[in-house]
C-alpha cells in the first residue's frame, strides 16, 4: 500500500502506509515535503488507519516533518492509531510532538 495524500484548505492528510519502513519512508519524506513547500501547507495530518508496522525510519520521517511545521507556525496531528502505533508513539516520544487521537474500539 503507498501514500494517499489530500490537500484541503491548508491542511495535508497523508494517508499512511501498511508498512512504515525504510522503503517507504524516504518516499513518503521527499513527497510529504514537496507538497508542504508546493501549497503552503499550515496543518498536517497522518492518518494511520492502515498502519500495522513503522520502524525507526518512519519514526525519524515524522520527527522531520514535525520539526518542519513548527519552523512555519504550523500544527501537525496523527490520528486513527491502532494499540501497536501508539505504543510506537509513547515508546519514541512522538506522542510530545504532535496530537494524537486513537481508534475508538478497533474501528473508527
Amino acid at each position: 500500500m503507498e501514500c494517499h495524500y489530500e490537500l484541503k484548505a491548508g491542511c495535508l492528510t497523508i494517508s499512511m502506509p501498511k508498512e512504515l519502513d525504510h522503503h517507504s519512508a524516504e518516499q513518503l519524506r521527499m513527497e510529504a515535503d514537496l507538497l508542504i513547500d508546493s501549497y503552503r501547507v499550515r496543518s498536517l495530518v497522518f492518518d494511520f488507519a492502515g498502519t500495522e508496522f513503522m520502524d525507526s525510519s518512519g519514526i525519524g520521517v515524522l520527527i522531520g516533518r514535525c520539526r518542519n511545521m513548527n519552523y512555519c507556525g504550523g500544527s501537525v496531528k496523527a490520528q486513527h492509531m491502532n494499540d501497536r502505533i501508539q505504543k510506537i508513539f509513547r515508546i519514541s516520544g512522538l506522542h510530545k510532538l504532535m496530537e494524537t487521537e486513537a481508534m475508538l474500539n478497533g474501528n473508527d
